[in-house]
């Protein structure tokens, strides 16, 4: 046999069809000339849309100068197909491309494993550990999934400390927090926690809420509970000794129950459990005795105000009590208390001296004696030249004596130089003041702001003028000159133009006339600075001055549209200002055309308009005749939400309107009117005096006396 020659050595030979196909595929597979090729192939081989192996080398060792495929060729690849012994040489002419990674090749992985072990076991694809995938036609169309990793689960509300959710309810309206507690049980000790009710004020809600819930806010938050205001909670009558109500607060230091239904037990049971009360308010309770004062004084030492008004169960002798223990006692309210003639009561009261406000509203038994005994004491020192006792002044800031019956103009006299401090001073209904006490009276009160003179009918216009020139009438915040008939615009006219801080004026039923409605509002404007706004803005005024004309007999619908006018008094005023001319340079197209044509004047500054508007910022809420009345309130009102435009023309039609109406009762049909009335009223005291005297004669009373009617003409049956 003839020695085989090596193949490199072998004569080439042609091949054909089949033979050369597998020749060139065993070229590809066995050479390592993929090493120095530098095309790369746009796609791999996809004849059947599977990969084909034929597309990497399956040689166990590598090269020096092979490139490395990276971590992603695992031991699963390494050990593959192995092929015949493969030459160093390259195969002359034949480049075979680089692998190309960007071929679609999916390789099994532990994620596949994972995946196909979910499957049913018929459906598991069985992958050999000499087995390579196949590639999938739909690999790159479809999205890589990655693995999210989730967010921990955050509930911003439970995350929140209990202090921070506390002081977030704490803004809540109590009627809220109460339809919060509703929402889950944590919730509903949430909301029912004492560090929230605090202060239990049941002045807006106490009509809405039932007995229940109010007693589960007090039982539950009992211990924190500081101020509690239960006023008009009559659906409580019940519930008192329930639950231990009256037990559940031990720190209160405001307590009221004003118009409660309480017994007398329960009262005493919070005044025994509380003894660091401040203030309390029994005002109105009958339940309120003698005993509760006793246990006032005995338990409640830090007691500065008291509102026992309207008890009709306590005396002089329980207030004593309270007087003698709590040294601290500033405000003290006992209307209708019968007992003030006590005159070691008032002795105790002006030795103490602590009184800022003393309300002795309706107290028929305080007499002259009694408030000079308060005011400068029992037996005091008397000073030989003014003839005045010397004793310290008093500290009283607001006394309110109104319908005192047993007080006069000698027990008034009293305060002159007395009471330096006083702010409020209220003597409505007190029979027997005349002017000269005031006038004293007036120029030792510096600081006074509220005066009440209301049916003081011996009070004259000289006590307004005083006013108009202390030191107090430019203070002077409110004031009642109601039923004082003998005050007019002699007295207010010069008041109104002092006291510019007014700010409550009642004058009913008496002489001021249309001058004094004038002056209040020229006074108004004057104090109140105007809103001046540009443009088109809604403005909303406020009320600065409340006056009561009512049942004036000189106050006519001429003062009244004064007052109108004023409270939509809308000013606009225009402003100009001069702009730059505007220099417009010409375009290329027509720059030759403008060297042609001869030259324009300069073109005049523009001029920008500006506009603004200047708005009452107070307005007067006026009180008049009652046929007047609701059209005053309709012109309030528009003025109030800023309808300016509608209140002047309101104004204007009822002006019209009342203008119609004096015209028409001046002449003609008005005057006609009159005459007609005047000889109705004529006829009839004609006929009375006929019946009368025909009655004495006959003895008979009737229509005419019995007698034929002698026949009158009459006018029109119409007028």
């Amino acid at each position: 046999m003839a020695t085989q020659q090596p193949f490199m050595e072998q004569p080439s030979q042609r091949l054909k069809g089949r033979h050369r196909l597998l020749a060139g595929l065993h070229r590809m597979t066995s050479s390592q000339s993929v090493n120095r090729s530098t095309t790369t192939r746009a796609r791999g081989y996809s004849g059947s849309g599977k990969g084909s192996v034929s597309c990497m080398s399956l040689h166990s060792t590598q090269s020096l100068n092979t490139p490395s495929l990276g971590s992603t060729l695992t031991n699963e690849l390494s050990v593959g197909y192995s092929t015949a012994p493969t030459s160093a040489v390259t195969t002359p002419g034949v480049q075979i491309p680089l692998f190309d990674e960007r071929a679609r090749l999916r390789y099994l992985s532990s994620l596949d494993a994972k995946t196909s072990a979910g499957m049913p076991s018929d459906l598991r694809q069985a992958t050999k550990p000499d087995e390579i995938a196949e590639v999938d036609e739909d690999y790159f169309s479809r999205p890589v999934s990655q693995q999210i990793v989730r967010r921990r689960d955050f509930n911003f509300w439970r995350d929140l400390p209990s202090e921070l959710r506390m002081q977030v309810l704490t803004y809540l309206q109590p009627r809220e927090i109460i339809r919060c507690s509703t929402v889950s049980k944590t919730w509903h000790k949430m909301c029912f926690d004492g560090q929230l009710w605090a202060l239990v004020d049941t002045a807006e809600f106490y009509q809405d809420i039932p007995a229940d819930g109010l007693v589960k806010i007090i039982t539950s938050a009992g211990p924190f509970v500081r101020d509690l205001n239960l006023r008009g909670c009559v659906q409580l009558r019940e519930t008192w000794h329930a639950k231990g109500l009256s037990d559940a607060c031990r720190n209160l230091e405001n307590f009221s129950l004003e118009g409660c239904r309480i017994d007398r037990s329960s009262i005493h049971n919070f005044l025994y459990a509380n003894n660091r009360l401040v203030h309390i308010n029994l005002s109105g309770l009958a339940g309120a005795t003698n005993s509760a004062m006793k246990i006032i004084a005995s338990n409640c030492p830090k007691l500065e105000h008291l509102n026992i008004s309207w008890c009709n169960n306590i005396d002089t002798r329980g207030v004593r009590k309270v007087v003698e223990a709590c040294p601290n006692l500033k405000d003290l309210r006992a209307g209708e208390v019968r007992g003030w003639d006590d005159l070691e009561l008032m002795q105790i009261l002006f030795e103490h001296n602590n009184l800022e406000r003393l309300i002795l509203m309706n107290c028929d038994t305080l007499n002259d004696e009694s408030l000079a005994v308060l005011l400068e004491g029992n037996n005091s020192e008397v000073d030989y030249i003014t003839g005045r006792p010397i004793v310290p002044s008093r500290r009283l800031k607001h006394l309110d004596l109104t319908r005192c019956r047993g007080l006069s103009d000698v027990g008034l006299r009293c305060l002159v130089n007395n009471v330096p401090d006083l702010e409020g001073l209220q003597l409505s209904k007190i029979r027997g003041v005349f002017d000269s006490t005031l006038t004293d009276l007036l120029p030792t009160t510096p600081l006074l702001t509220h005066l009440d003179v209301e049916e003081l009918e011996d009070l004259t216009n000289a006590v307004l003028q005083c006013l108009a020139n202390v030191p107090c009438g430019s203070r002077l915040r409110h004031l009642s000159i109601s039923y004082c008939e003998n005050m007019g615009d002699t007295g207010m006219i010069p008041l109104l133009k002092t006291a510019t801080n007014l700010r409550s004026l009642e004058m009913d039923n008496t002489r001021v006339s249309d001058l004094v409605l004038t002056e209040a509002a020229a006074m108004v404007r004057q104090r109140s600075q105007r809103a001046i706004f540009q443009g088109k803005v809604d403005y909303q005024p406020s009320v600065g001055l409340r006056l009561v004309a009512y049942d004036c007999q000189n106050v006519t619908w001429t003062g009244i549209r004064e007052i109108l006018s004023r409270n939509a008094e809308v000013f606009v005023s225009t402003h100009h200002t001069e702009l730059p001319p505007l220099n417009k340079a010409p375009m290329d197209s027509t720059a030759s055309l403008a060297t042609d044509l001869p030259s324009r004047p300069p073109s005049p500054p523009r001029i920008h308009i500006a506009r603004s508007s200047s708005f009452p910022s107070e307005i007067i809420q006026l009180k008049c005749f009652y046929t007047y009345q609701p059209t005053v309130e309709e012109h309030n009102k528009r003025v109030l939400r800023g309808d300016f435009t509608s209140a002047r023309r309101l104004e204007r039609k009822w002006a019209d309107f009342m203008i119609a109406q004096e015209e028409a009762g001046a002449a003609g049909s008005g005057s006609r009117r009159r005459r007609r009335r005047a000889r109705e009223a004529q006829m009839m005291h004609a006929d009375e005096e006929d019946v009368g005297a025909a009655g004495a004669a006959v003895g008979t009373v009737g229509v005419g006396g019995g007698r034929r009617r002698r026949a009158r003409s009459g006018g029109c049956a119409v007028m």
